[in-house]
């Protein structure tokens, strides 16, 4: 007789599948850094990239350190040494996190197929990761915050804050 899997066999092989989907996309991103950073091996880091990456910026206009290293108009991070200080696999999206000097950044990095196809850069600035998918006219209170910003000297210095919905 064919065994015929359980719905609660089912959800845990589904949560076995993410969570690798998980680990290898943060070691995708621990990777980029690595050929980026340490090596400047930008030949790695562009078939990392998908040919239309989608990029969003938040924060001044000269703190557009990581995406002048990804266009290829530097190509040396001028200085700026993006060394993250913790790395966050949240499905498909990888959370990097860290500052250098007084600079805060938080890098939102989303892979599909260990490509990755979409960028957010936050500089400065207090970022918060709800999950909104699982949202009901009933619990639309009740959303869940899955990541938050931990700059070190956040409590001596106010920063702007945004929400990133996933």
């Amino acid at each position: 007789m064919k065994h015929i899997p359980s719905s609660i066999e089912i959800t845990e092989m589904e949560a076995e599948r993410n969570q690798k989907e998980e680990m290898q996309n943060k070691a995708t991103v621990e990777t980029l850094y690595k050929a980026l950073l340490g090596q400047g091996q930008m030949d790695t880091v562009a078939n990392m990239l998908a040919s239309d990456l989608e990029w969003w910026f938040h924060g001044p206009p000269q703190c557009q350190h990581m995406m002048r290293i990804l266009t290829g108009e530097t190509a040396t991070n001028n200085g700026f040494r993006f060394e993250p200080r913790s790395l966050t696999a949240i499905g498909d999206c990888v959370i990097a996190e860290g500052w250098e000097g007084k600079a805060y950044w938080v890098h939102v990095w989303t892979l599909k197929n260990a490509l990755i196809t979409q960028f957010r850069e936050y500089f400065n600035t207090w970022l918060v990761v709800r999950d909104l998918r699982s949202q009901t006219w009933q619990n639309k209170l009740q959303n869940i915050t899955l990541w938050q910003s931990q700059p070190r000297d956040l409590y001596r210095r106010s920063l702007p804050g945004l929400v990133l919905a996933i």
